[in-house]
C-alpha cells in the first residue's frame, strides 16, 4: 500500500535515495576527518572522498573534475556565477541577459546586480514557455557580459534549446550560465554540447541531501570570489567542505548518470497515464507549457473555474502537490511563471504542479488520477448547478 499523502512534488525536493544515505552515514561517525587537514590519515581519507565525489559530479555533466566547485546549493551557485562574473568584469561589459520565467535565485541576483551598475535585460517567453532565439540574438550586443537561462523550468518543466543558446553566446563572445537544477537526473546534461561556461546544480533535487550543490566553472572563465575566507574550492566557496553532504551529492550524481534514462522512461509513461485519466474526467483541462519539450514527469495543469489552492486543499490528505515554486508560492496567488506565459490572472490561478519521481509507482498514479478527477468533476458539477 502506498504511503499517504502520495508524494508528487518532486520538483520542490526529492526524497533521499537510501543508497545515498548509506554512503553518507559513515562520515557522520567514525570517518569524521577534515578534508583540509593534510598531516594525517583522517584528513587524507576525507580529502580522497571529496575528490571522488567531485569526479562523479563532473561525470554527470561531462566536465573535468577540477571544474566542479562545491557549494551550499543551487541558489548559492547562481549567486557565485553571476556576481562573480560581474565582479571579475570590472565594468567592461554591463548587461546581464536572462529570462522572465527564471527561478528567483537568478532573477533576484540579476536585480541585485542592477543596483550595482549592471544592466538587467529580461527576455519574454512564448505561450509554451520557450525563449525565442531570435529575441536572444537581438539582445546580444557588444555590452552583454553573460546570459543566464535555466535548462528546465522549475514550475512547468519546459526545456530550453540549450545548444542553440550556447551557440549564439559562443558566436558573440558572451558567457553562458545555466541553472540546471531541475534538469539534473531527469535529462542528459553536457556542458560541452551546450557550450555553457557556468552551470548550477542542487543535491536535493536529484535524491541527494539538502544543503549541498555544485557550480561547474569552465576552465579559464573569469569569476571573482563573492566571499572571503580560507580559500577552499578554488577560493570561490571558502569554508570547510561538508564531507557527508559532498559524498551524498557524489553518490546521487553517480546514480543519476546511470539511471536517468530508466527513470525518465517510467516517469514519462506514468505522466501520460495521469494526463489521459484527467482529460477523460475534464476535457477542458489545460496543460501549461510545451506539451513535449518538458522534463519527464513534470506537469502543470489547471481546471477552469477551480482555483489551484482549492484543489490542493481538497486533496491534501491524499496527495502532496503544489501551486508553484516551493520557495515563493503563497498558495493563494497565481504562479508568476504562468502569468509570464501570457495567461490571465484567473487562468493562472488554476495551475497546480504535479511532479513525479524515482519512487513514484503505478499505483500512486492510479490513486492520484482517481482522486483529482473526483475533486475536479465535483467542482464542475457545482459550477453548473
Amino acid at each position: 500500500m502506498p504511503a499517504f499523502p502520495i508524494y508528487l512534488d518532486n520538483q520542490a525536493t526529492t526524497p533521499i535515495d537510501p543508497r545515498v544515505l548509506d554512503a553518507m552515514l559513515p562520515f557522520f561517525g567514525a570517518r569524521y576527518g577534515n578534508p583540509h587537514s593534510k598531516g594525517h590519515s583522517y584528513g587524507w581519507d576525507a580529502f580522497g572522498e571529496v575528490e571522488a565525489a567531485r569526479a562523479l559530479v563532473a561525470r554527470l555533466v561531462n566536465a573535468d573534475d577540477h571544474e566542479i566547485v562545491f557549494t551550499a546549493g543551487a541558489t548559492e551557485s547562481c549567486n557565485i556565477a553571476l556576481q562573480g562574473v560581474a565582479s571579475a568584469a570590472r565594468g567592461r561589459r554591463s548587461k546581464i541577459v536572462t529570462v522572465a520565467t527564471e527561478h528567483s535565485a537568478v532573477l533576484d541576483t540579476v536585480a541585485h546586480l542592477g543596483h550595482r551598475g549592471c544592466q538587467p535585460v529580461v527576455l519574454p517567453v512564448d505561450r509554451d514557455g520557450i525563449l525565442d532565439l531570435d529575441d536572444l540574438a537581438r539582445a546580444l550586443d557588444d555590452d552583454v557580459l553573460i546570459v543566464s537561462v535555466m535548462a528546465a523550468n522549475n514550475e512547468i518543466g519546459v526545456i530550453q534549446d540549450m545548444e542553440g543558446i550556447g551557440e549564439l553566446c559562443a558566436q558573440r563572445g558572451v558567457l553562458f550560465h545555466s541553472d540546471a537544477t531541475q534538469a539534473a537526473g531527469r535529462m542528459e546534461i553536457d556542458v560541452d554540447a551546450w557550450k555553457v561556461d557556468l552551470l548550477s546544480l542542487s543535491g536535493h533535487k536529484m535524491y541527494g541531501p539538502k544543503g549541498i550543490g555544485a557550480l561547474y566553472v569552465h576552465s579559464g572563465t573569469p569569476v571573482a570570489p563573492v566571499l572571503a575566507g580560507g580559500g577552499q574550492e578554488r577560493g570561490l566557496r571558502p569554508g570547510t567542505v561538508p564531507v557527508p553532504l559532498v559524498v551524498g551529492l557524489g553518490t546521487a550524481s553517480d546514480l543519476a548518470a546511470d539511471e536517468w534514462t530508466t527513470d525518465a522512461a517510467r516517469m514519462t509513461n506514468y505522466a501520460r497515464q495521469l494526463l489521459a485519466g484527467l482529460w477523460e474526467a475534464r476535457s477542458d483541462m489545460v496543460l501549461f507549457g510545451h506539451e513535449d519539450r518538458r522534463v519527464p514527469g513534470s506537469l502543470n495543469i489547471g481546471f477552469p473555474g477551480t482555483a489551484g489552492s482549492d484543489l490542493l486543499s481538497a486533496v491534501s490528505g491524499r496527495i502532496a502537490i503544489s501551486t508553484g515554486a516551493a520557495c515563493s508560492s503563497s498558495g493563494s496567488e497565481p504562479s508568476r511563471v504562468l502569468l509570464e506565459l501570457g495567461y490571465a490572472y484567473a487562468a493562472a490561478s488554476t495551475g497546480v504542479r504535479i511532479s513525479l519521481g524515482r519512487f513514484t509507482t503505478e499505483e500512486d498514479m492510479q490513486i492520484a488520477s482517481a482522486t483529482i478527477a473526483e475533486v475536479v468533476m465535483m467542482a464542475a458539477d457545482l459550477v453548473e448547478a
